[in-house]
């Protein structure tokens, strides 16, 4: 995983892919509180940019959880590329314009967390299932028609057609 440098993101990683640990006691003073330790197999790297008047001036890699070369190996930096965070931003940004409850406080905002979680959920099945993306579509040349909109559970092999939002809200899951 990969992030710019906001520092929540470290806290919320350790909170949700770590464990309490209790440090040894010596016996002296107060005994230690249990410390927070992400498991061994999280990788997290940053995208640190420093501005000086508005301007980028510098950018720095930071890998904080995992073995930096097994992080960087994994992300592809010895082959050249950096550390990119511009697939999770434009995520961000499509998930903000798309949920009102993300954009602003207010009539929109969620009071109950699972109601937000409802919500989130639909968005992705909506994401995954429903809205066409421009940059997963095939050429394909069939008259006047020059291109086959597709999805990412098309591209994924999970299902053969764009879902209608009617064929979404409808679909029965199989009792298990």
């Amino acid at each position: 995983m990969r992030s710019d440098n906001w520092d929540p993101f470290e806290e919320g990683l350790a909170n949700v892919y770590g464990y309490l640990e209790t440090p040894h006691y010596n016996g002296i003073g107060r005994k230690p509180l249990p410390i927070l330790i992400p498991y061994p197999s999280l990788k997290y790297s940053q995208l640190c940019k420093h501005e000086e008047n508005g301007r980028v001036v510098e950018v720095l890699q930071r890998v904080v959880f995992g073995d930096p070369d097994e992080v960087m190996e994994s992300l592809g930096v010895d082959f050249g590329s950096k550390i990119n965070t511009a697939y999770i931003e434009r995520l961000n940004l499509t998930i903000h314009n798309s949920l009102a409850r993300f954009a602003r406080r207010g009539m929109n905002c969620s009071k109950d967390l699972q109601i937000h979680s409802h919500a989130i959920d639909f968005f992705q099945a909506w994401y995954n299932l429903v809205k066409p993306h421009k940059s997963l579509r095939t050429e394909i040349n069939e008259g006047r028609k020059r291109w086959m909109q597709r999805i990412p559970a098309m591209a994924e092999g999970l299902t053969y057609h764009v879902w209608s939002l009617k064929e979404l809200l409808t679909f029965r899951l199989p009792i298990q």
